[in-house]
């Protein structure tokens, strides 16, 4: 019953999904909610490593640029096809995270974000100036839409909305496939207790680095997915504020769990987006909310009811048991008062 809840919540989901193109009055509607589910790939992808792991990078909004980065130099200066630069958004972010990864992993906590800190600016600070390769503060400017595959075209706001729903929809599909698996319960694994972890004969570098590479891939694919909505692209988007806020999506979502980030950088967007007529005052108000929300629900709303789902049957079960026993014992005591059973029960005690 538990599984077929869950399925129909995710097929809930996805039905208003698809639903909104047609409830929502106008193409920037559909612009940010298209955004907002790039940016939940990308959050994705940073909770595998952080939520399932533990392992706090600092540097997943440098890598997101990487992957856009690769997707608009390829396709603008080069001349490659949208797609296979697409998918080369992926792979080079994860090359690049290997080697970052096998250096940065040999730290543990703080030192770990600290360090993963450092590389994001250093990041930032190579794509701003490395003019002859990045063109600087400049940008990259006309990066190719999405083209046409087969008969479908990705031309309208509707069809391009559709796209990145999909996209997301295969990026959520892969990661639960990796949570749930023996894979994923190793980074739980580690996650808990590194220790226990390494005396169960789990090898700790190995799984963590190859946490680390999968979480870039996927912030790799966001990047490049960005590139070519956005269609143009600057160094603010390596800024390690990016990697701040998919953190923010993740603590208001659920740390740790699947639909935790894509709820919240749904709820989160979509809250700033309202609040933009206050201009530069939204933070005030938006500040608070935060504040009031990680007080009453530390593990993010999907992570709180979660903790609520198991409570209450805790609850429900240790009911039934004290409402069963009773009824159990007054059962044996008839059956005995009847002369039924007593034999086997003498038999059993002899």
């Amino acid at each position: 019953m538990k599984y077929l809840v869950q399925k129909g919540g995710w097929l809930i989901l996805l039905l208003l999904c698809v639903a909104f193109p047609l409830v929502s009055s106008n193409d920037y509607q559909l612009y940010v909610m298209s955004l907002a589910f790039i940016w939940a790939i990308a959050a994705s992808g940073l909770n595998l490593v952080t939520g399932f792991t533990g392992q706090l990078n600092l540097a997943h909004g440098g890598f997101m640029a990487i992957g856009a980065y690769t997707l608009g130099v390829l396709t603008v200066d080069y001349g490659v096809p949208f797609w296979i630069a697409f998918l080369l958004s992926g792979a080079v972010s994860a090359f690049i995270g290997y080697f970052v990864g096998i250096v940065s992993l040999r730290l543990k906590e703080h030192y770990f974000a600290i360090f993963t800190l450092c590389v994001g600016f250093i990041l930032y600070l190579l794509i701003e100036k490395w003019e002859a390769l990045t063109h600087g503060t400049s940008g990259v400017i006309g990066v190719p839409a999405p083209p046409p595959i087969g008969p479908v075209s990705f031309e309208s706001a509707i069809s391009q909305y559709y796209l990145v729903l999909f996209l997301l929809v295969v990026s959520l599909f892969l990661m639960h496939r990796i949570v749930t698996s023996l894979l994923g319960r190793t980074f739980i694994a580690i996650r808990n207790s590194e220790e226990l972890a390494e005396a169960l004969g789990i090898n700790l570098m190995r799984n963590k680095v190859l946490s680390f590479v999968l979480s870039t891939f996927f912030a790799g694919i966001a990047g490049g997915m960005f590139a070519g909505f956005v269609r143009f692209i600057g160094p603010d988007i390596a800024h390690v504020m990016h990697t701040f806020d998919m953190i923010t999506f993740m603590l208001v979502g659920g740390i740790g769990t699947l639909l935790g980030p894509i709820v919240g950088t749904l709820l989160v967007t979509w809250l700033t987006q309202s609040l933009q007529f206050l201009q530069d005052f939204r933070m005030i108000v938006f500040g608070p909310l935060l504040v009031l929300l990680v007080i009453f629900f530390p593990h993010g709303l999907v992570g709180s009811y979660k903790i609520w789902q198991v409570k209450r049957a805790a609850k429900r079960a240790a009911e039934a048991q004290q409402a069963g026993t009773p009824i159990q014992s007054k059962s044996r005591i008839e059956t005995n008062a009847s002369g039924e059973g007593v034999g086997e029960e003498a038999r059993s005690n002899a």
